[in-house]
């Protein structure tokens, strides 16, 4: 009997999140065959469908920095591709409110930032800021009037759609082992059979280390996932909120700080915290893999981070499990809001990048296993996308045509440009 073939495909992506697909659809709108691989039985199913749903107009990220050059142009293409889909959206603005004196130089910082990102920001007082957030409290505040709000899920989906529609397969259910690079090509071993690629692309998020590790790559990073919760507000503390109030960040952490968001379906929420996961799809407290635990705990970034950071993280796990501190964390900014307005809404899990001295990687990283000797071309080449937490939703798509532009050599337009 003679077997089928192996499916080939010029690239096959692994990982159907919304960076996946954007980098699949980037790929198919060149003419060339692209497969994505998922190993949950929907896409979008781990960051992409559990995050704030914010669309990030780029004030936060260091000048020159990926996550700076991608998130901009990213805000306006994911209002532009909702728009052009009739997806839920709404470009509602938002408030960085500064609470204390101390926080100032850093909310100046941010808008020096935002000059060098091309981001328009306001800097308001005390009558400013309540004309955006009647309800607000702070001492100042800025305005980022391109900030909005959409929902991430159906944009992947929809995304997807378009990979199909273009001639790009999606497998979903399928987990992948391993890649073995060749000469020309590159086999992808899944649990489902093999599937050979010219060339690989992983954006296997929560993931994404071991894989890369699995396929000889040294990705000189740990993933240590962080769990995100969010705190619904019920009414009529939901009145409260107009669209999106930020604290001022702290600049140890790529975390933004709990924050305050209406969405697309009107509802209101806080957060997310930033506790320690006990698994890498750790959910909730309930979910632990002791084996996935006991490597992180004792990754030697991991002890390095607790060291300098304890403080914060015990803070952060206090306010999980205690109402009455999250609480008070809104209040610095909301203080109508009380401990009976408040319900559990969920969590999403960060799937954070630490180096091995404990620093966190604070943009996207790419990192590329070149061909095996005599392939040409860049056949037989893997690029593994090893940090693209938030705002990568935001950026999916100047991601995905810079990942193409990696991998061929070859630019494209932006979705919709002349």
């Amino acid at each position: 009997m003679t077997l089928p073939p192996t499916p080939r495909f010029d690239v096959v992506v692994v990982g159907g999140g919304i960076v996946g697909l954007a980098t699949a659809h980037a790929v198919a709108r060149t003419g060339r065959s692209v497969a994505v691989v998922e190993r949950e039985p929907r896409l979008a199913n781990h960051q992409t469908g559990n995050n704030s749903n914010v669309i990030h107009s780029g004030l936060y990220y260091a000048p020159g920095g990926l996550k700076a050059r991608l998130a901009v142009a990213g805000c306006a293409e994911t209002v532009a591709f909702c728009r052009e889909h009739d997806l839920p959206h709404e470009v509602t603005g938002k408030l960085v409110v500064a609470t204390e004196p101390e926080e100032l130089p850093r909310m100046a910082e941010l808008a020096r930032r935002g000059v060098a990102n091309g981001v328009e920001a306001h800097e308001l007082d005390q009558a400013g800021m309540r004309v955006h957030e009647p309800h607000v409290r702070g001492i100042a505040a800025l305005h980022v009037p391109s900030t909005g709000i959409c929902d991430y899920r159906l944009v992947a989906e929809k995304i997807g759609e378009l990979v199909q529609k273009e001639g790009g397969e999606i497998h979903l259910g399928v987990t992948v082992a391993r890649l073995v690079r060749r000469a020309s090509d590159v086999v992808v071993r899944t649990d489902g059979g093999d599937l050979l690629a010219t060339q690989v692309v992983a954006c296997a998020g929560l993931r994404c280390d071991e894989l890369a590790t699995a396929s000889g790559a040294d990705p000189g990073i740990r993933i240590v996932p962080f769990r995100g919760e969010y705190t619904g507000f019920r009414p009529p503390a939901d009145q409260l909120v107009r669209g999106l109030i930020y604290p001022v960040p702290d600049p140890a952490f790529p975390f933004l700080g709990v924050h305050a968001t209406r969405g697309v379906d009107g509802s209101v929420h806080a957060g997310p915290n930033a506790v320690l996961a006990l698994a890498r799809e750790g959910y909730s407290w309930g979910t632990i893999r002791p084996k996935e635990l006991l490597a992180t705990l004792t990754y030697p970034g991991m002890v390095r981070l607790a060291r300098t950071h304890w403080r914060y993280g015990i803070g952060e796990m206090v306010r999980s499990l205690s109402t009455r501190q999250m609480v008070k964390q809104i209040q610095r900014m909301l203080p109508d809001v009380r401990a009976e307005h408040l319900e559990p809404a969920g969590a999403g899990v960060r799937a954070q990048a630490v180096r091995r001295d404990g620093s966190l990687v604070d943009d996207f990283l790419f990192v590329e296993q070149p061909p095996v000797a005599g392939g040409r071309g860049g056949a037989g080449s893997v690029l593994h996308v090893l940090n693209a937490p938030s705002p990568a939703a935001t950026a999916a798509l100047p991601i995905g045509r810079e990942i193409l532009e990696r991998l061929t050599g070859e630019r494209i337009a932006p979705l919709g440009a002349a």
